[in-house]
């Protein structure tokens, strides 16, 4: 398992993510492991999602998709040129669908040796009724997961 020659850091362009990444950086110039930075693209519900079939759509959904890809793929070089040091050779990863199954897939496509990913501290109800994205991917991802635990300002 160690020492870490890849790992994975999925970020939502939260402040938490952003904590999440630098330890994940600090870990791969550690190791000297390769950077994987993921954001996944949540899927956008279509017309069938509503029980209206009356209503009259007038949405190009798979432009408005390919326009979320490329503004995502844009912020997160931005993001990875700003806070990756140049020591740590990394990539980028966009991909569309459910967050945690996949980070859980990239983890397992990418070989990683560790997943770095941040917690953004929802308790209560909200934990309850929207779960913790970080818990779904870590509950059966296929290496170890290290939680980055948002700061109370932060959350």
């Amino acid at each position: 398992m160690l020492p870490f020659k890849r790992i994975l850091c999925p970020t939502d362009f939260s402040e938490p993510s952003y904590l999440a990444l630098k330890r994940a950086e600090e870990l791969a110039r550690h190791f000297s492991a390769e950077l994987l930075v993921l954001h996944v693209i949540p899927p956008v519900p279509g017309p069938h999602a509503f029980p209206d079939p009356q209503a009259d759509f007038n949405f190009d959904l798979p432009l408005y998709q390919q326009e979320l890809a490329i503004y995502a793929e844009k912020k997160l070089k931005d993001l990875v040129s700003h806070q990756v040091s140049g020591e740590v050779r990394s990539r980028d990863l966009v991909t569309t669908g459910e967050p945690a199954a996949e980070i859980r897939r990239a983890a397992a496509q990418e070989h990683a040796d560790l997943i770095v990913i941040a917690s953004h501290g929802e308790t209560g109800w909200r934990r309850w009724t929207h779960g913790s994205v970080a818990e779904k991917a870590a509950r059966h991802a296929p290496c170890p997961v290290l939680t980055i635990m948002a700061p109370a300002a932060a959350e």
